[in-house]
């Protein structure tokens, strides 16, 4: 009898984090690096998250658990923040952002499914649908697009695809979907069939007007989020996932089976860090300083094709006169300069051999130091291209 053909999913490294361990390891070797290849604050979780943190080391051994607090906490956010009613039950609480797009997957389709995202997009996306065997349909975005997904790219798909991830503001770019936009791109969805995945990880990130929630269109949209980016935890890995009352028992079956919990410690801390928004805000502005600091030195780093930074704490920036080979060239800007900042490959399979990405999410001090070692490279690069 012939066993049936099986097929290891194919999934792509993650060049980012190539450039980090070289960042790292150039470090344990002395050298001055400045980590701007991460999409992370270089700041820690607010003080009284940490204190209260402290607190439950001590008095508690920790455990298997499912903070109900704080379930009530992020579906009060939810009405606060955009005026939409989230039942306490439909938060799932996950070990991050990562699994929560797992969930997000797992829950919603069959292997086989079809789903777009944007061109370029969060290199997990594409590889996330790899490794759950779904077939990423991915449709290409520039500076006409703003770099982001529209209703009219979805409405000429044919056929719809079954899903679609979102993201507003965006990893790589930055860019926002205007509100309209959005309800444009939720009619869409609601009238194809297509079911929306909404990745809102860099809400309360945003350099003018507030980003806004699919869940204000589309109310079976399924919303991940994580306290990695606005609150500033990255390593505590908590995070959540919003679903739809039909799909509550099939996401947690998966969560609880797939990562059980979020570590405790990190809930406990999760909750007091919604009470820390002066802290947070702070940050925020230190990220504005730092994004209007880089932008100004674009022009001397001879880089004039950028996607508009609305939010998160990215510059997506075509170096297409300099290289195209962005993987190779982030690691000889390391290498000259101790500066790390991620390749445009990651994001994007076809055109990012010609664009970089710069995280801000570091101290402005530092900010300023990578320009000024920048400036000098950039040019050196020029003139050999010349």
């Amino acid at each position: 009898m012939t066993r049936p053909s099986t097929a290891i999913a194919q999934v792509d490294q993650f060049h980012a984090i190539a450039i980090g361990r070289l960042a790292y390891q150039l470090a344990s070797e002395g050298r001055s690096i400045i980590h701007m290849e991460y999409g992370q604050p270089s700041t820690g979780a607010p003080a009284r998250a940490i204190a209260l943190a402290h607190e439950v080391l001590d008095r508690e051994p920790g455990g298997y658990w499912e903070n109900p607090a704080l379930k009530q906490r992020i579906a009060r956010h939810y009405q606060e923040s955009y005026g939409v009613t989230v039942d306490p039950e439909g938060v799932i609480l996950t070990c991050g952002g990562s699994p929560a797009l797992v969930l997000a997957l797992s829950s919603l389709f069959a292997p086989g499914a079809r789903v777009a995202l944007a061109r370029p997009g969060y290199v997990a996306y594409r590889n996330t649908l790899k490794a759950l065997y779904l077939e990423p349909v991915e449709i290409a975005c520039g500076p006409a697009e703003r770099y982001q997904l529209t209703a009219a790219a979805l409405e000429a798909l044919e056929p719809a695809p079954d899903g679609v991830i979102v993201a507003s503001p965006a990893n790589p770019t930055g860019t926002v979907i205007a509100p309209d936009e959005l309800a444009a791109i939720a009619e869409v969805c609601q009238r194809r069939g297509i079911r929306i995945i909404s990745d809102e990880i860099y809400h309360g990130l945003t350099y003018g007007t507030p980003a806004h929630s699919v869940l204000e269109h589309a109310g079976d949209a399924l919303i991940l989020n994580s306290f990695s980016k606005y609150y500033s935890m990255t390593g505590w890995r908590l995070g959540w996932l919003l679903v739809p009352p039909a799909l509550i028992d099939v996401a947690r079956a998966r969560m609880g089976n797939l990562f059980l919990t979020p570590p405790v410690l990190a809930q406990h801390a999760g909750l007091a860090a919604f009470d820390c928004e002066e802290e947070l805000q702070g940050h925020l502005r230190s990220y504005a300083r730092n994004r209007e600091l880089l932008l100004a030195a674009l022009p001397r780093l001879g880089l004039e094709r950028i996607a508009p930074p609305d939010g998160a704490f990215y510059v997506w920036a075509d170096i297409a006169h300099l290289t195209q080979d962005s993987l190779d060239f982030c690691r000889r800007l390391l290498e000259d300069t101790g500066v790390a900042t991620a390749p445009g490959v990651d994001f994007d399979p076809v055109e990012g051999g010609h664009f970089i990405r710069f995280s801000f999410a570091v101290s402005t001090v530092e900010i300023e130091d990578a320009i000024e070692r920048m400036v000098p490279w950039f040019a050196s690069q020029a003139q050999h291209t010349a």
